[in-house]
Formats: C-alpha cells, sequence, structure tokens
C-alpha cells in the first residue's frame, strides 16, 4: 500500500519515539513518553468567550460573608478566613507570590475590547460577617436547593447584612457556604466540589457553596494533597496549613468565587455548555504551577520546615496553593509559580 508523504512524516516521528523510548531509564519512561507524544498534538488554543452578561469583576466593592454548616473548629475557620482577607491585600502585606495578585486576573474580565483589559481601577475585596450553623438546621443531606434556602433563613434572620445596597452604589454581597466533612451534598464528590449560583429576583448578590472533602472524596476534591482515585498515583503533597480538608477548600473555594464574579448569572466567560460550563479556574484543571500535566501539579514553592508545598502568601503568614486561571489578557492558563 503506498503510503502519503504526510503519513511517513508522522511514522518517521513515531518511531523516533520509539527508540528515543528504548535509551531512556524505566523509570523515567512514562514522563518521557508522555512529553514526547504530546508533542505531536497541536492544542487548539483556549479560549473562554464572553456572552455579554454582567460580570461582578469590576464591582468597586464586593463583600464575601461566610457560613459555616456542620463541625468546623475555631482553627479550621481561621484558615478560610484568612484566606478571603489576602484577597483584598496588596504584596506589600502579604509576601510574593500573593493571593492578592492571583485575584487581580480577574479583573482582567472587564467584557471588553483587549486594549481595555489593564485600564481597571483598585477594587476592595473583604471578608464580610460570618454565621455558625452548627446545629445542621437542615440535617446532614442536603439537596443543592438547600444551599439557597440556607442563605436566605441567614439573610431573613438579619445573622448576615441583608444586600440593601444596590450595585448602583458599587457594593456587591458574595455569600459562601461550607458544609462540614460529615454533610452529603447532592452531586458532591459524583460530579462536583463546589458550585455558584445567584438570587435572579435581585442580581445584588451572588452565592456559592464548598464542602469539606476530608472523609467522603478527598482524592477528587483534595487532590494533590491526597492520591487522586484515578490517574497516575504519585506521593500527595503536603498541605500549607497542614488540613487536607481545608487546603483543599482553599483550592475550591478560589475557583468556585473566580467563577462566581466572572460568571454570576451564567452569561459572563465560560465555555461549552451554559448548564456544566467551563469557567475562568475549571478550564485550567490540575495545574498549580509552571510545567503541570495529568498527575503533576507543578513546579512549586516548598516551606523549609515542614515541607509543605504551596504558591501564594496570605496575612498573618498564611501560605496557600492556589489552581491555575484562565488569563484573558493572554488567552492562556496562568499560574502563580
Amino acid at each position: 500500500m503506498a503510503v502519503l508523504g504526510s503519513e511517513k512524516i508522522v511514522i518517521h516521528l513515531l518511531l523516533m519515539c520509539i527508540v528515543a523510548l528504548s535509551t531512556v531509564d524505566a523509570a523515567a519512561r512514562p514522563l518521557f513518553h508522555w512529553r514526547k507524544l504530546s508533542a505531536l498534538v497541536k492544542e487548539e488554543p483556549l479560549v473562554l468567550k464572553y456572552h455579554h452578561g454582567p460580570l461582578l469583576t469590576t464591582t468597586p466593592t464586593l463583600n464575601l460573608h461566610l457560613i459555616w454548616y456542620g463541625n468546623f473548629t475555631s482553627a479550621q475557620r481561621a484558615i478560610v478566613a484568612d484566606f478571603v482577607q489576602s484577597l483584598g491585600l496588596g504584596n506589600g502585606k502579604q509576601g510574593s507570590p500573593s493571593v492578592s495578585a492571583w485575584w487581580k486576573t480577574t479583573e482582567a474580565y472587564r467584557g471588553s475590547a483587549p486594549s481595555q483589559l489593564n485600564q481597571a481601577q483598585p477594587l476592595t475585596r473583604r471578608l464580610g460577617k460570618q454565621k455558625l450553623d452548627e446545629a445542621y438546621s437542615l440535617g446532614k443531606s442536603l439537596k443543592r436547593t438547600d444551599i439557597a434556602v440556607l442563605l436566605k433563613n441567614a439573610i431573613q434572620s438579619r445573622a448576615l447584612r441583608p444586600p440593601e445596597q444596590k450595585k448602583s452604589n458599587g457594593v456587591v454581597e458574595l455569600y459562601l457556604v461550607l458544609t462540614s466533612d460529615d454533610v452529603l451534598v447532592e452531586n458532591f464528590c459524583s460530579s462536583s466540589c463546589g458550585f455558584h449560583g445567584s438570587d435572579t429576583a435581585d442580581i445584588e448578590y451572588a452565592y456559592a457553596w464548598v464542602g469539606n472533602s476530608a472523609t467522603q472524596c478527598p482524592g477528587q476534591c483534595a487532590w494533590p494533597f491526597h492520591q487522586p482515585i484515578y490517574g497516575p498515583q504519585n506521593p500527595p503533597l503536603l498541605p500549607p496549613n497542614g488540613d487536607v480538608g481545608i487546603d483543599g477548600m482553599i483550592i475550591n473555594i478560589a475557583a468556585t468565587i473566580a467563577g462566581t464574579v466572572t460568571n454570576p448569572f451564567k452569561s459572563g466567560y465560560f465555555q461549552g455548555d451554559v448548564a456544566a460550563p467551563l469557567e475562568a479556574v475549571s478550564a485550567c484543571p490540575g495545574m498549580y504551577g509552571s510545567g503541570a500535566y495529568p498527575g503533576y501539579a507543578g513546579q512549586l514553592l516548598v516551606d523549609e520546615t515542614t515541607g509543605a508545598s504551596y504558591n501564594a502568601h496570605g496575612v498573618n503568614g498564611r501560605t496557600f496553593l492556589l489552581p491555575a486561571m484562565w488569563d484573558p489578557t493572554s488567552r492562556s492558563c496562568k499560574t502563580l509559580v
């Protein structure tokens, strides 16, 4: 059978890879093989399309309120609160690379022409009020719709400041519902580590939910601090705050609130099906540092004392591991390190 010229080239390249693999040490072959063959495939550029809806990225003031549902220790609550506070502080108060530098990428999501993307004014992001629901008011098995119920109950009880200030005043409220590791939430682990939504009757606020996966599915929702359920079984990394569940939650909180501000009402920036969109962070899965590939989080910073891996500094001496985010300016997934 005759072979076309282009086919000859492909066959030749594959044979070169096979020959090269035969000379590589056996322990290094999987990595070498993956990189060689991936180099033969030309990837299409990743683009999150803007769907002309309202965004929360350029809101002058964004207040993030926390609803703690279930059993969280004070130490666990402090880790999350410090992360939220770190979003709105400059590098001078955190060290570099910083949480705020990571968050600043969201400001490039402006629904504008590329020439206007870097003209964002300084924005305020701050920790709002917190509510504890340690009595499991809706039980330990929740439907997704119960998250909105928890939010409305908190607002009606005035435990959290209601969204009285309108967007025209430059203030938007974001409510984050966090469930402890003994709470079952519909679709948690099976298809979701967190999600976000909004009250369509009042677009002055949005909400998000993230669960603690420590006892339910750490291999899915707390990787790379736990071995994954499937794929390469590399040793897990040590979490920067010493808590696999909470450090995993930080990753998912970061992903979820980034999706909330860049696609708050299902008409912002996303790719694919509106019911299951790829958003700012979910479009860059498993990437935390440069050189990341499936099963490898990338090159990260390592604490000399604890051996924990991280890529961002926060307030109160905290460090965190934050996921890559799609950058509208470069049109690529961007990591801090």
